[in-house]
């Protein structure tokens, strides 16, 4: 072989070389890191929200996703992990349908060296969760039951007030903190006789509400009018956990509520329909969880992972929105998953428009109700 021959040769093997690292590393080639993403349902609002703008932020951060909806089923879920794992995704984050059924998968996720990141909901029974991110959950409950507190002037009324709590489903761990938060700020005034529970459903396996159901929520509050209330005697509050129950609730309750007051009537999450009900007076307050925060802290988090380091309390400087780093508080059972915590906020009738300044939600043409700029489809 000649100069000439050898010197084109060698060129065309630095092309091919250059052209292969191309395209097997980092984003931004054909082989690009990808993140599945597995959610619930879409037949919750929020889930919608939370999928598609997570799926969003790491397409602009120049990652492939594959992103998932478990139609509430732990079967298909597992089923869609799976799947992923087979696909070779570079890192999983999962908002479980059930915390408590995914450790057979979650460990063949292990075994192919693949970093699971719970999100919103922690995952349980397994040593394969690398991080959590969510809000402070039990501080969720607590501004319920402030939220109460402080509407009934609970320090200074003299009372009794009648209060009757709708928990979430027994499925998701995040649902006893939320029950928790709520009814220890309001111990005290239950134990004094201030707050009186007529159906006697103090804890939270009496008040669950399997996934969340705004039909299960409706039978279960009609059932308890009709049993606790029918003799005339007034419903004070209806704390319920989240605003897909307090739905129900609400429509229990009804528009022709002959009692001296309406209730107080509690939820989570912003769902339109229920902001549509706080300004129509139907429900008083939403404790409200920003996804654009959630998820762009979940994002920088993945961000660290997939970029081989050991994310801690020197990333949340670095975070987009405020957030508690905590290696304590949330046990799965098997060990401390070390926890990326944001932190909510109590929406009325009187500060909607904070939920416009985060840009996810709009006034509608009549200036009276809010509409979600996200995509839900």
């Amino acid at each position: 072989m000649n100069k000439s021959a050898k010197k084109i040769l060698a060129a065309l093997l630095s092309t091919t070389m250059a052209f292969s690292l191309a395209s097997c590393s980092g984003p931004g080639g054909s082989g690009k890191k990808t993140v599945g993403i597995a959610m619930p349902t879409k037949s919750l609002e929020r889930w919608n929200r939370d999928g598609e703008y997570l799926k969003d932020l790491f397409e602009k951060a120049g990652y492939k996703v594959e992103l998932k909806y478990s139609d509430n089923k732990t079967d298909q879920q597992n089923n869609d992990i799976q799947n992923m794992i087979a696909d070779k995704v570079d890192l999983l984050l999962i908002a479980a349908v059930d915390g408590s059924t995914l450790t057979q998968t979650l460990d063949d996720a292990k075994k192919a060296k693949i970093p699971v990141v719970a999100y919103d909901r922690l995952i349980m029974n397994t040593d394969a969760v690398s991080y959590y991110v969510s809000f402070d959950n039990y501080t969720v409950g607590k501004l319920q039951g402030e939220f109460v507190r402080d509407k009934l002037e609970l320090e200074s009324a003299a009372g009794p007030f009648n209060i009757e709590f709708t928990a979430g489903d027994p499925a998701d761990n995040n649902a006893t903190y939320f029950f928790n938060g709520a009814y220890e700020a309001l111990q005290s005034y239950i134990d004094a006789g201030k707050l009186v529970i007529k159906s006697g459903k103090k804890t939270f396996e009496q008040v669950a509400t399997e996934k969340w159901k705004t039909e299960t929520a409706l039978a279960n509050m009609q059932n308890t009018l009709a049993s606790y209330y029918s003799d005339g005697t007034v419903l004070d509050v209806a704390l319920c956990s989240n605003d897909s129950t307090a739905l129900g609730v609400a429509q229990a309750i009804g528009s022709d509520y002959k009692g001296s007051n309406k209730p107080i009537v509690t939820g989570q999450d912003g769902d339109v329909a229920n902001l549509r009900n706080i300004v129509d007076g139907v429900q008083t307050m939403t404790v409200y969880k920003n996804v654009r925060d959630q998820a762009g802290v979940t994002v920088e988090v993945s961000k660290a992972i997939l970029d081989g380091k050991t994310p801690g309390s020197d990333l949340i400087g670095s975070l987009p929105a405020e957030a508690v780093y905590d290696t304590d508080s949330y046990n799965n059972g098997v060990k401390n998953v070390p926890s990326y915590l944001l932190v909510p906020y109590v929406i009325t009738a009187d500060n909607l428009q904070k939920l416009v300044d985060t840009t996810l939600y709009k006034w509608d043409d009549a200036h009276k109700y809010l509409e979600s700029t996200a995509e839900t489809t």
